[in-house]
């Protein structure tokens, strides 16, 4: 009976881990209940933030397809391509055999989500339009692959730093700025948009914060007219010398007066993954830069 005693053990140690493979149930983001008869083991990504929430929840390798421009963390690179996000194969995704798809609200194709549904795949829903949501958005990740023991304090890491800038930046003096996506056309964001909260965050006013959708073409007069204290390009060639021409021959604008012109990345800002955080360091960095520079600042 005595040699009993270890097996013993060790079932009992592996209770926990028994009672984590039954059924997970979880909310997305849009109000849907998935309810799975056990962790996924094999998940289909449809945009490339997805892949990153899910490699910091632990799940990287249940990774079986994913679509264009999931390009990280690095071992993102060999996971199977579907298509686009917007355009995707779904003979192919069917082939991968997923026991869940993830899918995102405002990028994936509506009508081809629901043929996934149709097909009996579970679809998780995601659309982060807080900052503060990515930290759920790990959490629940980890509930539906089962990796809670890494997404719970990646969650709360995310929190805390989170929190830090909130508090460093919450209360002080608003900063009109005007952030651009694109040049040509000359896009912006709309208030509901992630990176407008994430403005909000450094003690920053999106100019357009009134405009509906998440992304909207605006004019050059428009953009003189709100007469922002800074302008933040997104561009993934911070080096590139051409990028502020276009403003720069406005004498009258405030941004283009007291030089607040700031090239934020896009790979960290532009995508609804834990990496917007580091965006979002940079965006308060460049806010704070701009507030020191109002005439009469020490």
């Amino acid at each position: 009976m005595i040699r009993l005693l270890p097996r013993c053990l060790l079932l009992l140690a592996g209770l926990p881990l028994l009672a984590h493979a039954g059924p997970v149930t979880v909310t997305d983001d849009t109000g849907q209940r998935i309810t799975l008869a056990k962790p996924a083991q094999r998940i289909v990504a449809l945009s490339p933030h997805i892949v990153e929430t899910l490699f910091v929840a632990g799940a990287g390798n249940k990774i079986v397809g994913t679509v264009e421009y999931a390009d990280f963390p690095p071992a993102a690179k060999s996971i199977p391509r579907i298509g686009g996000y917007s355009s995707f194969d779904l003979e192919r995704l069917v082939t991968l055999k997923p026991d869940l798809v993830i899918g995102w609200e405002t990028g994936n194709s509506p009508m081809t989500i629901e043929k996934i549904r149709q097909l009996g795949i579970p679809v998780y829903l995601s659309q982060s339009d807080q900052v503060e949501d990515i930290a759920v958005e790990i959490e629940k990740f980890g509930q539906v692959a089962g990796t809670e023991r890494v997404a719970q304090p990646a969650a709360s890491a995310f929190n805390k730093r989170l929190t830090k800038l909130q508090r460093s930046y919450g209360n002080l003096p608003t900063v009109s700025v005007f952030y651009q996506i694109s040049e040509s056309p000359l896009m912006t964001i709309g208030g509901k948009q992630i990176i407008s909260n994430a403005l909000a965050i450094c003690g920053g006013r999106n100019v357009f914060d009134a405009l509906v959708p998440m992304a909207s073409v605006v004019t050059v007069e428009s953009v003189l007219s709100a007469n922002p204290e800074a302008i933040m390009v997104s561009d993934t060639a911070s080096e590139n010398p051409q990028k502020f021409d276009l403003w720069k021959k406005w004498s009258k604008l405030t941004a283009n007066q007291r030089g607040n012109f700031f090239s934020i990345n896009a790979d960290q800002m532009n995508r609804n993954g834990p990496r917007i955080l580091d965006g979002t360091e940079m965006l308060c960095h460049a806010v704070q830069t701009a507030r020191q520079r109002r005439p009469n600042q020490n």
